[in-house]
């Protein structure tokens, strides 16, 4: 449904215009404005002072093409944009064409976006108008984000810190900043995202405008990982609930959903279990209505680690509703269809199995599957493609094996210590030192549960532990893991005394 908010005294001739095609009164309402506050979002339109105005397409409905700031009141433009709104381009086409063929040619955009077909970027549209210069700005850096696969991302960011800087007024500021931070984190740029998501933030004059704005920053402070202090945590929070209240309000089920996943994760960092379960549960119910597959099984994918957090946590019954949920994810994220998304699922798999209590006699069998998912994993994943999802499967399956009942024929602490140092070789001290220092920690763990010769130091490994310790010291970002890298100091020094 379209609405047109008006002034009373042009009604009667909207309706007449709008009376020309056959059952188009059932897709518009015509209200006064004064009556009711316009929506800002593609399906609305505004008439005043003679002419028509297109609003700020806040709740994504349509590509974000900017139109002229305001068109003129005549019938052929005012049912040519209702059509394109209707995706009916063939009737745009026969009341713009002659008419109107510069509005024409730009609604076509909006056909060219929606549908994924070609876009010539010299054909749009520009004028020495101050709003215009915006517009082409934005224009330029949307349609090469959004509609042109091999465009130079370069250009791109360019078109939209242009946009930034020629914006009209603080919502346009703040939409095109919606968008290029967009841009940002599907680049897996997360921090230049946060920054460009903040000025989009305070340049937001309406309420719609802010909402999104500050949806948009805490979804990127949470995909960002970064340790977050009370008072952002907090803000992060009130954010996320001024979104959920809005979404709800406006009847938007998968934005209500994206949400709750979101709010989710906080309680994931809290360590809110029961509450994050609920929030959870709830998108996936959301999520299995509308029948967004992908959706619902992204969603499981996050009860299972929230699930497999919460039996870590001290309860260990939910390790195996942590297994099941991860396992109905892998229903969608095949190994041929999400290679990466699979190899994760059997890592994370492959933990839980590690983990799970059990009897004696189970154990082994638990250690068995446990390690088939590792290897599935890593025979899945493209170490040169994805060489950090790698070193994390590598890691993960060494941390395993060290979990595993000694087996007979091979020593898993061992083998432990090869999987650790097919990590450490793709987690460079210079750009991971946080990661490198977790797996380094865990490589000392794996040393010391391989045992010593009761007659006699090795004296090889004795300096190569000592050598990963202060290594630990020297780049490591992490107070405690630099405290526990002292404390196999000092073990290797007892170590060494003993045997002297």
């Amino acid at each position: 449904m379209l609405t047109i908010y008006s002034a009373t005294k042009y009604h009667d001739w909207l309706r007449e215009v709008i009376a020309k095609e056959d059952r188009l009164h059932e897709l518009v309402r015509i209200v006064d404005y004064l009556d009711e506050r316009p929506i800002p979002q593609a399906y609305s339109l505004v008439i005043k002072e003679d002419a028509i105005f297109p609003l700020i397409d806040w709740r994504n409905q349509l590509p974000p093409y900017l139109l002229g700031e305001k068109l003129e009141l005549r019938e052929a433009n005012l049912l040519g944009l209702i059509f394109a709104r209707l995706d009916n381009y063939e009737r745009v086409y026969h009341y713009l064409a002659d008419v109107n063929p510069a509005l024409n040619h730009e609604l076509d955009i909006y056909n060219r976006l929606s549908h994924g077909l070609h876009i010539d970027l010299s054909d749009l549209p520009s004028s020495l108008d101050f709003y215009d210069e915006y517009r082409l700005m934005h224009n330029q850096a949307m349609v090469r984000h959004y509609g042109i696969a091999e465009a130079d991302l370069e250009q791109t960011k360019y078109y939209y810190l242009q946009a930034l800087e020629t914006a009209p007024t603080g919502d346009h500021r703040a939409f095109s900043a919606k968008h290029f931070g967009q841009l940002l984190t599907d680049l897996k740029e997360i921090e230049d995202a946060i920054r460009v998501f903040q000025i989009g933030l305070a340049s937001a004059e309406s309420e719609s405008a802010k909402t999104a704005m500050g949806y948009a920053l805490a979804h990127a402070r949470l995909q960002a990982n970064e340790t977050l202090t009370e008072t952002e945590l907090t803000v992060v929070k009130d954010h996320l609930w001024a979104a959920l209240k809005s979404f709800e309000r406006q009847d938007r089920p998968l934005e209500t959903a994206l949400v709750l996943l979101d709010a989710a994760a906080v309680c994931h960092r809290e360590a809110s279990w029961s509450e994050g379960l609920g929030y959870v549960t709830r998108a996936i119910g959301i999520f299995e209505n509308l029948a967004e597959e992908t959706l619902i099984a992204d969603a499981f994918m996050r009860k299972g680690s929230l699930l497999f957090a919460w039996a870590q946590d001290g309860n260990p019954q939910f390790y195996r509703k942590a297994a099941e949920a991860l396992q109905k994810a892998v229903r969608t994220f095949t190994r041929n269809e999400q290679p990466e998304v699979y190899a994760d699922l059997q890592q994370q798999l492959g933990l839980i199995y590690a983990e799970i209590p059990d009897d004696a006699k189970k154990k082994g069998m638990w250690a068995a599957i446990s390690s088939t998912a590792f290897q599935e994993a890593l025979a899945v994943c493209d170490k040169d493609a994805n060489p950090q999802l790698y070193a994390s499967i590598c890691n993960h399956y060494g941390n395993a094996l060290l979990k595993y009942p000694q087996a007979k024929l091979t020593d898993n602490a061992e083998k432990a210590l090869y999987y650790y140092n097919e990590a450490l070789n793709l987690r460079p001290a210079s750009s991971m030192p946080a990661a490198r220092s977790l797996t380094l920690l865990n490589y000392l763990e794996a040393q010391w549960q391989l045992g010593t010769d009761e007659n006699q130091l090795d004296e090889s490994r004795y300096e190569d532990m000592l050598k990963t310790a202060r290594e630990i010291i020297e780049i490591s970002p992490d107070q405690k893991l630099v405290e526990q890298a002292h404390e196999n100091l000092h073990k290797l020094e007892i170590l060494k005394t003993a045997y002297a």
